[in-house]
C-alpha cells in the first residue's frame, strides 16, 4: 500500500522524502522540545499567555497539510539534515531524525514569521483557552536576566541562540537550519546571539531547559471574573440590541458604530459633543514643559504613533462618556468616572504590546483607554485615576500597559535616563532602562509581581521593583499613576520627606518594601518611610529600629500608617514586623509629625519584654494594663509575659499626651 509522503528541503543537502505519519510521530515524541523552541523564538512582547498558546499552535501545525504520493520508500543515502544530539545510528534512526528535523524546521519558520509580523499567524484555530491565564513557572534571577537579554534580540538572533543552547547544534549546522528557515543572514544571526552574556547559572547549560522557558509546565490563573460575568449578560442583551440598532449601523455618521464599545447616546448636547470631538482635543506644545512655571501633566506633549488616528481617538472619547456594558471600568477610590466637562488633553495614543492605548487628562483625572490593537471590538478597558494638584514630583510617569506581571510606563518629557532598582536589595546598583522615542519604557517587572501568598506575607517576598524617573523613585501599586516613595521625618528642620537616596534611606525601604501590598489599589499618591527611634534590647540583644510608614492618597483622606519594629539582623532585606496598622490617622504626617508604638519581644533566653518607643517629641512613656510601668525619655522596656496587653501613652514636650498607634 502506498504511503502518503511530503518532500522537505532539509538543511545540508538534497530534498528528503518525509511521510506524514513519520512527521506525526516526530511531533508526538518531541512535542515538549518543539513547543519550547517556538516559545523561545516568538516575540516576547506579545505577552506570556499568548506566547504559550502560539508556541503550542506552531508545534501542532508543524504536521504538513499537503500530502503527495511518493514513489517508494526513502533512499537510504538521502540527506537527513541535523538531528538531535546523540542521534541513533542505522536507517531507522536516520529516518526518525529526518522527521524531527523536518517538523523542527516548520516550527522555526512559523515562529520567525510571527517575529517578523509581530502578529500571531494562527487564525481562529485551536488551541484556545477560555477563562484562564496561562504562563510558565517563574524562574530565578538568572532566568529573568536571560529572558531580558533574549527579548533584546531579533527573531533570527533568538533562533540562533536556541539552536545552539537548546538543540546543541554547532555553528555550521545552525547556519544551515537558519538558512533553510528563511533567514537572510544566518551568520549575522549567530553573531547577534554571541552578544548575549550568559548568567552565572547557565554554566551547566540548563537555563534554556528550566521551567521559566517551559510552555508545557504551566501555572493557571483566572482572568477577570467580573468581566466574564458581564460578558455573559451582555451576550443576551446583544442579540436584542442588534435587532433594534441594526439599521443604525449602516447609516453614515450616525448610530454608535464609530464609537466602538460606547453605549448609544440618549440625547444630543452641543457642549458634550464638542468635548467628544477628536479635533477639539487639546495638545501641549512639544517644548511647553521647558518654559512652564508649573511642571505637571498639563505640560506633557501628545506622544505616540497613533496621535493622528481619529477613529481611535473618537472611540476613546465616546467610551469615556458612555462606557458600554462590555467595557471593564476601574477607578481609584474617590475618583469620579463621569464624562469630561470639556475637551480633555491628549497625552498619548499608540500601540504597545499589540494593545492600542490612549491616555487623556482633564485637569482632575488621568484616563486610560485600551483596546485590542487591531480595533476589531475585542477587550476594552477604561481606567480612571485622580491627579488633581499634581506637581513635578507626582507627574513623572504613567502606566501604559500592564500584562503578565510586567509594566510599561510613559515617562514625563523631562525624564531622560530612567533606571530600575530592587528595593529588597539595597546594595545592588540601579539598572538602566531603555526609553523609546515616544517616552515608553521597556517592560519592568511590577512591584511585588512575584509575591506569593496574601498581602503582607513578607517571608514569600523576594523582590520589589521601583522605577527611578529623574530624581524620583516610584513604584506600581495598581494605579495608572505610580506612587512616589520618599524617606525622612515629616516637617521639622529637615524640611520634610525627601527622595530615597543614600544608604540609610535604602536600608529602611529594604525592610519596608514587602509591606507595600497593604497599600495596593487605594489611590496612593506618596509613601514615606521614617526611622523615628532606635532602642537597645535587653539581655544584650543588640539595637532595634522603629520605622513609621505613611501613605498619602490623592483625595487627602483614607491614608494608612504602619508602625514597624526591626530587630537586629544580618539580612539587609529582612522584613520588619508590623506592630500597628491604622487608617485615617494623622500620625507620622505633616499635621501630626510624631508617633508612639509598642510591641512584645522575646529574648534568646525565652523571656518576654514589653518594648515601646516614641519620636523625638516624646519625653516620657507609660504602660497600663497587664504590664505597668513608666520610663523617662522616649524608650520603655518592661518585663512581660507572653500574650500580655498594655495601653501605652506618652507625654510630649508641649505638655500634651500622645496615645500609641494601634
Amino acid at each position: 500500500m502506498e504511503q502518503q509522503q511530503e518532500t522537505a528541503d532539509l538543511p545540508g543537502g538534497s530534498p528528503t522524502l518525509i511521510d506524514v505519519e513519520q512527521a506525526e510521530a516526530a511531533i508526538v515524541e518531541h512535542y515538549p522540545r518543539l513547543v519550547r523552541l517556538a516559545y523561545l523564538v516568538l516575540p516576547p512582547g506579545m505577552g506570556r499567555t499568548r506566547r504559550v498558546l502560539a508556541a503550542h499552535g506552531l508545534a501542532q501545525r508543524a504536521l504538513p497539510r499537503g500530502r503527495a504520493n511518493g514513489a517508494g520508500p526513502q533512499a537510504a543515502g538521502a540527506d537527513t539534515g541535523p538531528g538531535l544530539p546523540g542521534q541513533r545510528g542505522g536507517a531507522q534512526g536516520a529516518a526518525a531524525d529526518a522527521g524531527y528535523a523536518f517538523v523542527r524546521l516548520r516550527v522555526l519558520r512559523g515562529a520567525l514569521r510571527a517575529a517578523r509580523r509581530r502578529r500571531l499567524p494562527l487564525g481562529p484555530a485551536l488551541p484556545r483557552v477560555w477563562g484562564l491565564r496561562l504562563s510558565p513557572s517563574p524562574g530565578g534571577s538568572d532566568e529573568l536576566a536571560l529572558d531580558k537579554a533574549l527579548s533584546e534580540l531579533s527573531g533570527p538572533g533568538r533562533a540562533a541562540y536556541a539552536l545552539r543552547g537548546l538543540e546543541r547544534l554547532g555553528d555550521r549546522e545552525a547556519r544551515e537550519v537558519l538558512k533553510a528557515a528563511g533567514v537572510a543572514d544566518p551568520r549575522g544571526a549567530l553573531a547577534e546571539a554571541d552578544t548575549v552574556e550568559d548568567p552565572a547559572g547557565s554554566r551547566d547549560g540548563t537555563l534554556l531547559e528550566s521551567p521559566e522557558f517551559d510552555p508545557c509546565a504551566l501555572q493557571a490563573r483566572p482572568t477577570d471574573l467580573m468581566r466574564r460575568r458581564q460578558h455573559a449578560r451582555a451576550a443576551l442583551a446583544a442579540a436584542a440590541a442588534l435587532v433594534v440598532c441594526g439599521t443604525l449601523l449602516g447609516v453614515p455618521g450616525e448610530g454608535w458604530g464609530p464609537s466602538g464599545a460606547a453605549a448609544p447616546p440618549y440625547a444630543r448636547n452641543p457642549s458634550s459633543e464638542r468635548a467628544l470631538d477628536p479635533a477639539e482635543l487639546t495638545r501641549a506644545a512639544p517644548e511647553a514643559w521647558r518654559t512652564a512655571t508649573r511642571a505637571d501633566f498639563s505640560t506633557w506633549p501628545a506622544r505616540g504613533d497613533r496621535t493622528g488616528d481619529t477613529p481611535l481617538l473618537r472611540r476613546a472619547l465616546a467610551v469615556w462618556a458612555r462606557p458600554g456594558r462590555s467595557v471593564r471600568v476601574s477607578a481609584t477610590p474617590g475618583t469620579q468616572s463621569g464624562p469630561p466637562s470639556g475637551p480633555p488633553q491628549l497625552l498619548y495614543a499608540g500601540e504597545v504590546d499589540q494593545v492600542a492605548v490612549v491616555l487623556l487628562y482633564d485637569g482632575l483625572r488621568v484616563v486610560r483607554y485600551a483596546e485590542a490593537g487591531d480595533g476589531d471590538g475585542g477587550a476594552v478597558a477604561l481606567d480612571f485615576a485622580r491627579a488633581d494638584a499634581a506637581d513635578a514630583a507626582s507627574s513623572t510617569g504613567l502606566v501604559v500597559t500592564r500584562a503578565d506581571g510586567n509594566v510599561r510606563y510613559l515617562a514625563a518629557p523631562w525624564v531622560r535616563h530612567p533606571s530600575v532598582r530592587d528595593l529588597v536589595r539595597p546594595g545592588e546598583a540601579a539598572r538602566p532602562l531603555r526609553l523609546t522615542a515616544d517616552g515608553v519604557t521597556d517592560p519592568v517587572r511590577a512591584g511585588g509581581a512575584d509575591l506569593v501568598g496574601g498581602a503582607g506575607r513578607a517571608p514569600e517576598c523576594e523582590s520589589w521593583t521601583a522605577l527611578r524617573l529623574g530624581s524620583r523613585l516610584v513604584t506600581d501599586l495598581g494605579e495608572i499613576v505610580p506612587a512616589r516613595l520618599t524617606y525622612g521625618a515629616p516637617g521639622g528642620r529637615g524640611g520634610g520627606p525627601r527622595d530615597v537616596a543614600g544608604a540609610p534611606a535604602r536600608a529602611a525601604w529594604a525592610h519596608t518594601a514587602c509591606r507595600l501590598p497593604l497599600l495596593h489599589s487605594r489611590g496612593v499618591r506618596t509613601v514615606n518611610a521614617w526611622r523615628f527611634a532606635a532602642q537597645r534590647l535587653p539581655e544584650g540583644g543588640g539595637s532595634a529600629e522603629w520605622v513609621c510608614t505613611r501613605a498619602e492618597t490623592w483625595r487627602g483622606a483614607g491614608g494608612r500608617v504602619l508602625a514597624q519594629f526591626q530587630p537586629p539582623t544580618t539580612d539587609p532585606a529582612a522584613p520588619a514586623a508590623v506592630v500597628a496598622n491604622a487608617g485615617d490617622s494623622p500620625a507620622c504626617g505633616p499635621r501630626e509629625p510624631r508617633v508612639l508604638a509598642g510591641a512584645l519581644w522575646k529574648s534568646r533566653a525565652g523571656r518576654w519584654y514589653l518594648l515601646a518607643a516614641g519620636s523625638s517629641q516624646v519625653t516620657s512613656v507609660a504602660a497600663r494594663g497587664d504590664v505597668r510601668g513608666t520610663a523617662v525619655g522616649r524608650i520603655l522596656t518592661l518585663p512581660a509575659q507572653e500574650g500580655d496587653q498594655a495601653r501605652l501613652s506618652g507625654r510630649l514636650v508641649s505638655g500634651g499626651r500622645l496615645s500609641a498607634l494601634r
